[in-house]
């Protein structure tokens, strides 16, 4: 697929998406929307790829939200049909088996905050800005906002400010577990990528079995959840790397991982 609305490069084992729409703070149309499908598909069957960066173009935004010019006339049925879309890739994302950082360079309102919050890492800067605004247009979230904001910082203050509608700064943010992460502008990318970096050079494999153990154990009950955590963890003994950061161990020399 050709992209014109988000810039694609990896190297040395990670992938950077950023959302390129400057001129529209980085807002969200259906065309964006399957762009950045194609591209979690594309790092997803990379298997030199092992971390994704997503973030936006200038200095502005992230994403300011969805494309309301798009939105403006939907009636319910190709409304839906955009909801499903944006769930379908967000999902899918949030559920592909290598880490995804946001790094966030300013506005992430709306459909900003829903993706951020399916990444596995947020990085904010200090000029970052969150919410859930929908309901100031007549609207509720609709890309998994309700959902994963209420996981992430609980159901209290997920109401306040999806049924509010205001804003919060990234130290807010980070206060209420929203964002892992707060850097001035000009260090954002570097610590993001630094981070990525760091991520790119461990057991892929384990970071796999963490990331699903994680995600799928969250909603189960802990005996259930205990027991997928133990065959997560058991299924890392079959791979190189564990035994290889074991005997680094036992050696005490740093660990040569081959990402199998």
């Amino acid at each position: 697929m050709e992209y014109k609305n988000i810039l694609f490069e990896a190297a040395e084992g990670v992938a950077t998406v950023t959302f390129n729409r400057p001129k529209a703070l980085n807002a969200m149309n259906s065309d964006t929307m399957g762009e950045l499908m194609d591209a979690v598909n594309r790092i997803r069957s990379d298997e030199a790829i092992k971390v994704m960066i997503l973030t936006g173009a200038g200095e502005k935004a992230f994403v300011a939200g969805a494309d309301i010019s798009q939105m403006v006339d939907m009636r319910p049925q190709p409304a839906l049909a955009f909801m499903e879309l944006g769930h379908e890739t967000l999902r899918m994302m949030e559920t592909m088996p290598k880490p995804v950082v946001a790094a966030i360079n300013g506005f992430a309102l709306g459909g900003g905050t829903e993706i951020a919050m399916s990444c596995d890492f947020r990085f904010a800067s200090e000029n970052a800005r969150f919410g859930q605004p929908e309901i100031l247009i007549g609207l509720i979230p609709g890309w998994g906002g309700t959902q994963r904001m209420a996981r992430l910082i609980g159901v209290g203050r997920a109401k306040e400010l999806i049924m509010g509608g205001d804003q919060i700064d990234a130290k807010r943010a980070y206060e209420i577990g929203l964002v892992n992460r707060v850097y001035p502008l000009d260090q954002l990318m570097a610590e993001t990528k630094k981070f990525a970096a760091k991520l790119a050079r461990l057991p892929g494999f384990a970071l796999k079995m963490a990331k699903h153990a994680i995600n799928f154990g969250y909603d189960l009950s802990l005996d259930n959840a205990n027991r997928l955590e133990m065959e997560c963890c058991a299924q890392c003994f079959s791979t190189d790397d564990q035994k290889e950061g074991m005997k680094a161990f036992l050696e005490k020399r740093k660990p040569n991982f081959k990402g199998c």
